[in-house]
């Protein structure tokens, strides 16, 4: 009965190590793609959670930024929209913050036709692969404009500090993925196409 026990034991404290280390080199390849990044801390934090799903693919590692990208995207509309019906906010304000809610629609919108874009990609003609791969590029970088194009509305005198500057908070945040996701998704791109007939 020992035996039995000592050699699952055994068995099991292998099956634990085998995990450890693939979860460790889908780690080390997270850290190594967005080492290419803008925001390499942020895209690491931003991640490392989903190493498990990721492993060493780099289509799969531009489609979880895509949706990390997405995700927060869609909590930012959500806050902002909270802010519009806070008491005080008139003229300039309320405009500046009705104005962003419209363009993080606009972000999270083109953030769900890249991750279909990007889902739709098959092991086509490398003409396909890089039609697809341009959507993709060109939907995330809209997306990126639009949450920059957010902040712009606050520019200037005369605007709340404190909802400009929980409203800052967040987009800084969401655009630093995204930016991430665009690096990521250029990346994919560049090492797919050398590959590729």
């Amino acid at each position: 009965m020992a035996r039995i026990s000592f050699s699952l034991l055994l068995l099991l404290s292998v099956l634990c190590a085998a995990g450890m280390v693939e979860s460790s080199s889908s780690t080390d390849f997270i850290k190594t793609s967005c080492g290419a990044t803008r925001y390499p801390t942020v895209c690491v934090e931003s991640l490392a959670v989903y190493a498990n799903a990721i492993q060493q693919s780099p289509r799969q590692l531009a489609q979880t930024a895509l949706k990390v990208s997405l995700d927060r995207a869609k909590s930012t509309k959500v806050f902002v929209s909270k802010m519009t019906r806070m008491h005080g906010l008139k003229g300039r304000q309320y405009q500046a913050v009705k104005d962003c809610v419209d363009t993080m629609g606009n972000s999270v919108d083109r953030l769900s036709r890249s991750i279909q874009e990007l889902g739709q990609i098959s092991r086509g003609s490398s003409q396909d692969f890089m039609w697809h791969m341009s959507n993709v590029q060109t939907w995330v970088s809209a997306a990126l404009t639009d949450e920059n194009t957010c902040m712009d509305g606050f520019a200037g005198r005369g605007m709340d500090g404190h909802v400009k500057m929980a409203i800052r908070g967040k987009i800084v945040n969401v655009a630093q993925v995204t930016s991430n996701a665009l690096a990521l998704v250029n990346q994919y791109a560049s090492t797919t196409v050398t590959h590729k007939p």
